[in-house]
């Protein structure tokens, strides 16, 4: 992965207590996952303070920042997303990063809104701004699959709250959809897909040590991980699967476990191979349900699975799937029951209990612990008999 570019703006603020109009050359900061960003603005597009929030003062601020100096700050955001290839999700991250920087969240929450919102839209993304009585609500439409957030349908368009995290236990899904506040010529859809990680710092990185028996004999690890990627999902939604299952680890991490996944299954045949990876995905954690353990569902990445003290059935079954693409790159399919999600791999010559999909044998594989010792091939009893959904179905063919 191409490594991270710092980028220089120069700056000049407007700093709090000072007469507004008054300019100060000033230089601000601020970490992007490990990498020094230095921001200058011009005080010409800082807003005043609002009086209350209305959508008089989201137009009057929207004049004062489109008329005034913001292209040097969105042309260096668009180059810097550009030259590193940045999903939008990461894109997102930045661009709260900036609106914090130019108007901190503490010193006003609805301006610093505005300011995420005003440069959401000026680079190109169909973000839109409602009121909902004394809130500021922030949406973004998306073609995706999107759940656990509230969102509106407006003109056939589902818009997602980007900002629900603000307002805990807020009904957000009643807000009237026609007086929300857009530009025209902002019409990209938001993607939540996350594809590339940022290329952290490898002095950032902490050491975590695993440990695993297989076979009578234990094995440990050393791996890396960094913090910066608790931070990047922390108000990540529930995606779709084939979004979630293709999350990847972060360059330092993948380095630090994968290849010596890869030596120590060489010289094992292939299923013993996946077997041995199973059993690593099912007993190198602690499991605990999403709802004793966040209150609510939610789907950790592998490299946040491999961070967490304690991760469910959802994680471990896309950590599954990224380890066994890695190495092996099979054909794998998710079978989703009511409560659970497992596994199941297409190998050459199939094993135990069959799943058939679209003419071809799978093999479950159950990355998660159950009451059985369960080997490759074989289901959990309370599953035998009950209805599934497959829905990821990866072929590298």
């Amino acid at each position: 992965m191409r490594k991270w570019i710092r980028t220089m703006i120069t700056i000049t603020l407007l700093t709090q207590g000072m007469v507004f109009g008054q300019q100060i050359r000033n230089n601000i900061c601020f970490d992007f996952y490990g990498h020094t960003f230095n921001l200058e603005l011009s005080a010409s597009i800082i807003n005043r303070l609002p009086d209350s929030l209305s959508e008089a003062y989201i137009w009057e601020s929207y004049r004062k920042a489109n008329s005034g100096r913001y292209r040097p700050i969105l042309d260096s955001l668009l180059t810097y997303r550009k030259q590193n290839e940045l999903n939008d999700w990461i894109y997102y991250q930045l661009i709260r990063k900036t609106a914090e920087a130019i108007s901190p969240k503490k010193e006003n929450y609805e301006r610093y809104t505005f300011y995420k919102w005003f440069l959401m839209v000026k680079s190109g993304y169909d973000a839109r701004l409602t009121i909902s009585g004394n809130r500021i609500i922030f949406y973004v439409h998306t073609d995706e699959d999107i759940s656990d957030i509230p969102y509106l349908v407006y003109k056939d368009r589902k818009y997602m709250c980007l900002n629900h995290h603000d307002y805990a236990y807020a009904d957000l899904n009643k807000t009237p959809p026609d007086h929300m506040i857009s530009i025209p010529e902002a019409k990209e859809a938001f993607s939540y897909k996350v594809t590339r990680m940022p290329d952290f710092r490898p002095e950032s990185y902490a050491d975590k040590q695993l440990y695993f028996s297989y076979g009578h004999k234990a094995y440990h690890f050393d791996i890396k991980l960094n913090p910066g990627v608790q931070d990047l999902f922390a108000n990540y939604p529930v995606v779709d699967f084939e979004s979630y299952f293709n999350i990847p680890l972060s360059k330092e991490t993948y380095g630090s476990l994968i290849p010596i996944l890869k030596k120590t299954v060489t010289g094992m045949k292939q299923k013993k191979g996946v077997d041995y990876l199973m059993r690593f995905t099912r007993y190198a954690f602690l499991y605990e349900d999403d709802d004793r353990n966040f209150g609510r569902e939610k789907r950790l990445s592998p490299e946040q699975t491999l961070f967490a003290q304690y991760s469910d059935c959802d994680d471990r079954a896309a950590l599954f799937f990224y380890l066994v693409k890695e190495i092996y790159n099979l054909p794998m399919i998710a079978l989703l029951y009511p409560t659970h999600i497992t596994m199941a791999v297409r190998f050459d010559k199939p094993i135990g209990q069959p799943i058939i999909y679209n003419g071809k044998i799978y093999s479950v594989c159950e990355p998660t612990p159950q009451k059985e010792n369960l080997p490759i091939g074989q289901l959990s009893a309370k599953l035998r008999h009950i209805p599934y959904e497959i829905v990821y179905a990866y072929d590298p063919r």
